[in-house]
């Protein structure tokens, strides 16, 4: 089949590119060239601007668009308008972000969605970011109604991942000492390699699937002591792990997800209890955590040694440790 990755030359996307090279398929990505050109040899590199540069591509046919670069309504209605009759699949990958609701879990694909006053915002935060996305699923059920598979992924971990919000951990249990850890072991959590959802995506696009999916791992899988656990054995330094109360971390002013990944307060834990039977009834499998958390150590050490965009400084997690015993 032949493909094209809006994209993909970052992180979801280099794996989108390498699973359907690994499947035998025909790839191309169209993007800025902004971003690691370089990662994808020979691959064909189609060069322009999604908004208002799509003309570059006139004249050419492929079976499926997986588009991995959609944030804002507009720009995405351009896109799937222009395939539509260029391709016979539009994929969009959006996010679990787009619910309304997160204070109960067990969320579906039928639950209601977020909304926003500001409609035409063009500016990524996270107010705005899961309500944007619901829009443009709307705009590409709007322009390719039957052709279209719109892919919901929880937090998407694994080698290259720019933002930090899973790799913090191995790389915290690899540094020692005492670890400050959030709520408890038993708090639930929710991920997603980006390879495992890279090859499943490939696959419902080449077969032909339609409609809207989560795609995480199954809601009660996984706990954070788990995660944690795994991290601590991948390593040589010795760690302990010290569980700080939740009601003690938010009055302190750490920021859940970010300062501390792959926890949410109790109030939002329906974000990390999301059910995915319908991705699972199609196909869809989560690899053990030990080999993603491996591969992240093994990732990781070819980085510079650039100050990580998610977790604690070991200053503040110091701090916060002797505040929290001293309490």
């Amino acid at each position: 089949m032949k493909l094209l990755v809006l994209g993909g030359t970052r992180f979801l996307g280099l794996h989108l590119v390498e699973a359907a090279r690994a499947a035998g398929h025909e790839v191309a990505v169209f993007n800025r060239g902004l971003s690691r050109p370089e990662a994808l040899p020979g691959i064909e590199n189609l060069r322009g601007d999604r908004d208002g540069g799509l003309d570059a591509l006139a004249g050419r046919e492929w079976d499926a668009v997986i588009d991995t670069s959609g944030y804002f309504p507009r720009v995405v209605g351009l896109a799937a308008r222009f395939f539509a009759d260029r391709a016979e699949r539009y994929v969009f990958i959006s996010t679990i972000s787009v619910y309304a609701d997160f204070s109960r879990p067990g969320l579906t694909e039928q639950a209601e969605l977020a909304t926003t006053d500001a409609p035409a915002s063009e500016s990524r935060d996270g107010r705005t970011y899961g309500a944007l996305k619901a829009l443009c699923e709307a705009e590409v059920l709007r322009a390719v109604p039957e052709r279209s598979l719109i892919i919901r992924p929880g937090l998407i971990v694994g080698p290259h991942d720019p933002t930090d919000r899973f790799t913090y951990w191995p790389l915290r249990a690899a540094r020692g000492g005492t670890v400050l850890a959030p709520d408890g072991p038993g708090c639930p959590t929710q991920f997603i390699d980006a390879r495992d959802l890279a090859a499943w995506t490939v696959r419902m696009a080449c077969r032909g699937g339609t409609g809207i999916y989560h795609a995480t791992s199954r809601a009660g899988q996984f706990t954070l002591g788990d995660v944690l656990q795994v991290c601590r054995s991948a390593v040589s330094a010795a760690s302990d792990l010290e569980w700080v109360s939740e009601e003690f971390l938010l009055r302190a002013g750490v920021t859940p997800w970010m300062d501390l990944p792959l926890w949410v307060p109790e109030a939002q834990s329906g974000m990390l209890i999301v059910y995915c039977r319908k991705a699972f009834g199609a196909g869809l499998s989560i690899r053990p955590i030990t080999e993603t958390v491996t591969d992240l150590l093994a990732w990781a050490a070819t980085r510079s040694a650039a100050q990580l965009r998610a977790g604690l400084s070991p200053e503040r997690e110091a701090a916060l440790l002797e505040q929290w015993r001293s309490r």
